[in-house]
């Protein structure tokens, strides 16, 4: 089986369960070893994560930890260093989607919570992992980011006006990363089968959208070497000739 990753070292956020799940699984069998970080409160999930792992014949390295934590991102950062010396593949894929209201009724506490954990913890991870990113020969970074950013649907404000920060953020990151060999692009997943998506859309029949399996391959392909995409936000749902309905 062909693994364009082997032997490259990628982190994933959020990979606990959902598309990030998928995506490590993806990554590791492409040849990648894992570096999966999920709240402290998916131990179980992520010591099944390394199990799943372990049998494809890569290594995973948990972290446990929340992302709001700037400082503990930092330190993760020197961990990093301290052992493996680089990271090629860094895939942001951790959010919380927050209260679906009025802009007006968002309580202070869950709008920092959007902010802390969509935005701020990105920027950390970037400001942590640009100088690993540049130790590879091949640096790879993706963002998962959400049509909500433009279609400005009432009530959706909260997670929309993070997931614009966000690609504002990440895009602004590949044009400053253009005379280096890190390329970073972002992925809209569209309507994808996962928690969220059945907490935002209670009354949806889950059966009708793809899996986060379907999905993974896309990140894979943006983690190769061989990947020269650079700037690009993809979705998936014309990368896959998905119809929207």
């Amino acid at each position: 089986m062909d693994k364009p990753l082997e032997g490259r070292r990628a982190l994933v956020t959020g990979a606990s369960r959902g598309i990030g799940r998928a995506v490590a699984l993806a990554l590791a069998e492409a040849g990648a070893d894992i570096i999966a970080i999920a709240k402290a409160r998916s131990q179980g999930a992520l010591e099944d994560l390394d199990d799943q792992i372990q049998a494809l014949g890569r290594q995973c390295t948990l972290v446990p930890m929340d992302l709001r934590d700037g400082d503990a991102i930092d330190r993760l950062g020197g961990a990093i260093y301290e052992r493996w010396g680089k990271l090629d593949i860094l895939v942001g894929n951790a959010a919380v989607l927050g209260t679906i209201s009025p802009l007006g009724h968002i309580s202070v506490k869950d709008w920092a919570e959007l902010m802390d954990v969509n935005v701020t913890a990105n920027w950390r991870l970037i400001r942590s992992l640009d100088p690993l990113l540049k130790q590879s020969d091949a640096g790879r970074a993706i963002f998962v980011t959400s049509g909500a950013a433009h279609t400005h649907k009432a009530y959706w404000g909260g997670y929309a006006t993070t997931k614009a920060a966000l690609e504002a953020m990440a895009l602004t990151y590949s044009n400053e990363c253009r005379i280096t060999k890190i390329k970073v692009n972002m992925v809209d997943p569209g309507p994808i089968r996962t928690m969220m998506r059945a907490k935002a859309v209670p009354g949806e029949d889950p059966s009708v959208l793809p899996t986060t399996d379907q999905i993974a391959p896309l990140f894979v392909e943006l983690a190769s070497p061989d990947c020269d995409r650079a700037g690009e936000i993809v979705k998936f749902y014309d990368w896959a000739g998905i119809e929207r309905t």
